[in-house]
């Protein structure tokens, strides 16, 4: 067990490393943390952490800079995580405010997400997991566009724009209707098979119009975004030339490979308010000189899904976790509301 000096001197150079990406000395410590001991001292506490494993020295003569352990040691007893303040919660409702769908929502979570933290955002589409289908509209705005509309039991409203082909309001009205009997009360997953199979059994002069709009229904009730990840953020990388080979380059590779950020992002969604994953703890051995932090979003029935920031192993723990956790209770809230 390491004691309260040791401890201090540890979040220091976790505190100083972050801040000023240089290893750090003792007697910059002593200088800068008003440890009120001799660097002789600190360097001694040093040289135990170091034989601990909660820090080492990157070459001769160079101060020390935190290891995986000593990161995690930092994050579980010696980080404070503050909330947001009035200001920056504000300007997040602000940044959020008038988004018009799931996509939308989506799409500012992760450039939100990424202006905030400053680093790599990436954030899953909420799965829908027990909503059903309330009713399927469609309005005609022309001879040949309308908007297709889908409400579902937890008073979520989405619409897609579709060409008609020049349908009559007959034949409108007739879909409508068939659309409303086969789908309403069903979930997205069945109503997904029920639509796969629903244009075919149409009569043949409704077949058009109905694979159109079957098309969007299915697009509105997200089946397949569950399995997709948005990524935002990504020049935020560039902080960090300096660590290409060792951590940007596996990161932009990960970022290709949807499969791997969705496997994180699930391992990441436990029971933890805000979950840390830090170097060697990444399941995937290319990342594993990155962190990620992550919190779920969203509740049962209505839905849920994960939303995080990748970056490297040297980042400010406190203040990423705090933006995720308030991002995550911000947008889940959000979602709820309708």
């Amino acid at each position: 067990m390491l004691d309260d000096r040791k401890l201090a001197i540890l979040r220091a150079i976790v505190t100083d490393y972050v801040s000023m990406r240089e290893p750090v000395g003792s007697k910059a410590l002593v200088e800068r943390y008003r440890l009120e001991v001799s660097p002789a001292t600190v360097r001694n506490d040093m040289a135990v952490l170091e034989e601990e494993g909660y820090i080492t020295q990157p070459h001769t003569s160079a101060g020390r800079i935190p290891t995986d352990k000593g990161y995690r040691l930092f994050v579980d007893r010696l980080a404070s995580v503050k909330p947001l303040s009035t200001a920056e919660r504000r300007a997040i409702e602000t940044f959020m405010a008038g988004a018009l769908d799931v996509d939308d929502v989506v799409r500012r979570t992760v450039r939100l997400l990424a202006q905030i933290t400053q680093q790599v955002a990436i954030v899953q589409y909420p799965i829908d997991l027990g909503s059903s289908i309330r009713h399927v509209e469609i309005v005609t705005l022309g001879y040949d566009r309308a908007l297709a509309i889908v409400v579902t039991s937890a008073g979520r409203v989405e619409q897609r724009s579709i060409d008609t082909g020049g349908a009559t309001e007959d034949d409108v009205a007739d879909l409508r209707g068939r659309l409303n009997t086969a789908l309403v009360g069903l979930t997205a997953q069945r109503a997904a098979a029920v639509i796969a199979s629903f244009v075919d059994e149409l009569p043949a002069g409704l077949q058009p119009l109905g694979a159109v709009v079957s098309a969007a229904v299915l697009d509105i009730i997200g089946v397949e975004r569950s399995g997709r990840v948005v990524v935002g953020g990504v020049p935020n990388l560039t902080r960090f030339s300096d660590q290409f080979e060792s951590t940007v380059k596996p990161v932009l590779e990960a970022l290709e490979e949807q499969v791997v950020l969705l496997r994180l992002l699930g391992e990441a969604s436990g029971e933890d308010d805000v979950t840390v994953r830090i170097g060697r703890e990444n399941p995937y051995e290319a990342l594993q000189s990155t962190s990620m932090v992550a919190s779920a979003y969203g509740a049962a029935p209505d839905g849920w899904a994960t939303l995080g920031i990748v970056g490297p192993t040297r980042m400010d723990y406190p203040s990423t976790m705090a933006a995720v956790r308030a991002v995550a209770r911000y947008v889940g809230r959000f979602l709820a509301e309708g």
